[in-house]
């Protein structure tokens, strides 16, 4: 099956978040809280895909409040956080969805996410991933982790499904 045919049939996008929503830098000021930074577009890239129909999560290695704070303010779909195997994770978000892994996209950026890259239906690594992710992708993201990425993946996505032009539609008749 190509990729294309493969992203027709993506139900579910999973993205990690550190690397991949953030530039993977972790903050800490003076309180007991820690700081990471989101960018605007990835944001929209993520309201563009629940729009279109598709729900979006998180799969996460780490588990933080700043994470939750993000989380919620999008209206994510779903949030698996403290994974230490992103593989069965995957497996286990699949079946609560309904469905299978091959109907699951999932973006990545490191080692930890080798396992649910090459159980997802598509894989995408952020433009500054490590080799080795980069490798067990099906594509890469020119923007990188926290800087666009999640934006330029969604796009494609939608593009593949055929969506994009609606969506910009919605947007240009608002005006």
């Amino acid at each position: 099956m190509t990729l294309s045919e493969r992203a027709k049939r993506i139900r579910a996008v999973a993205l990690d978040i550190d690397g991949v929503l953030t530039d993977g830098r972790i903050g800490y000021g003076n309180g007991a809280g820690e700081i990471k930074f989101f960018d605007v577009k990835d944001g929209l890239g993520i309201k563009l895909l629940q729009r279109s129909g598709i729900k979006v999560g998180i799969l996460s290695g780490r588990s933080s409040q700043a994470n939750r704070t993000r989380i919620a303010e999008l209206g994510l779909d779903f949030a698996i956080e403290g994974s230490h195997d992103k593989g069965s994770a995957l497996e286990e978000l699949a079946a609560q969805l309904g469905g299978e892994t091959s109907e699951i996209l999932f973006v990545g950026d490191d080692l930890v996410d080798l396992p649910a890259m090459r159980r997802a239906g598509v894989a995408i690594a952020v433009g500054d991933a490590t080799a080795e992710a980069r490798q067990a992708a099906d594509l890469a993201t020119q923007r990188p982790g926290g800087r666009g990425a999640v934006r330029e993946a969604a796009e494609w996505l939608l593009r593949e499904q055929g969506k994009w032009d609606d969506l910009v539609t919605h947007y240009r008749e608002k005006l």
